[in-house]
């Protein structure tokens, strides 16, 4: 029976976030972004363990308590997100039929429902897939003056979000089968061997930190979402 894991690239700096410290690490109610992120992943029944790929050279992850009982950490992250994730695979040493589920350490907004519905979607699919969502707005080419180009038709686009899930073997080998630099997800890489994955719609709450004002909002919706989970509770 084929097992489910999820691996989190977690060796990045977020220098666009311009933060004293690696964003995985910046307190969001009280706690490190990151946690926000693998706290949901270990809560899917179905996920068997979570690892978090860091830098060799990390200095942050052990000035906080991670109470996650899936959880295994490996400090072989690359300099680059997908040689990270190739790390990652490698220290996995899970086999060719596992799912794994790849998903960014910034998209702390993550839902345990998204996940279990990717898992539903693509447990009979042998290429997997990834969460996304349709583009609503009209999309405009530019040109080099930032003026308009083009009105694009947004009918057939997604934006792809993570987890990305493929079957451990299939992954391997089409993260080998390109230059890492080309590599922009997992599911371009897949791809690149002439395959198509899944589209399951995901949560537009499911964005990736990457601006300071993402804070913001990403805490607004960790505490809305605190606050309905006490009060269900609250009402039983």
């Amino acid at each position: 029976m084929s097992s489910y894991l999820a691996l989190v690239p977690a060796a990045g700096s977020g220098s666009r976030l311009g933060a004293t410290r690696p964003k995985q690490y910046l307190q969001l109610n009280g706690k490190p972004l990151l946690w926000h992120t693998l706290s949901t992943l270990a809560a899917v029944p179905a996920i068997s363990q979570v690892t978090v790929v860091l830098a060799a050279d990390d200095l942050w992850f052990d000035r906080f308590d991670w109470p996650l009982a899936k959880l295994r950490v490996c400090r072989v992250g690359g300099a680059s997100r997908a040689e990270t994730v190739r790390n990652g695979l490698q220290a996995l040493n899970c086999g060719e039929r596992d799912w794994v589920l790849v998903h960014d350490a910034a998209r702390c907004c993550l839902s345990q429902t998204a996940v279990e519905r990717l898992i539903t979607e693509l447990t009979d699919n042998e290429v997997g897939g990834l969460l996304a969502l349709p583009v609503a707005d009209t999309v405009k080419r530019a040109d080099a003056a930032r003026c308009v180009s083009a009105t694009v038709p947004r009918s057939d686009l997604w934006l792809a979000q993570t987890p990305q899930m493929f079957r451990a073997g299939k992954l391997v080998q089409a993260l080998a089968s390109m230059p890492l630099a080309d590599i922009t997800d997992e599911a371009s890489a897949l791809e690149a061997l002439g395959l198509r994955p899944q589209l399951v719609e995901g949560d537009a709450q499911n964005f990736k930190v990457t601006y300071p004002r993402d804070i913001a909002l990403a805490e607004a919706i960790l505490a809305a979402r605190k606050d309905a989970d006490v009060s269900s509770w609250a009402g039983l």
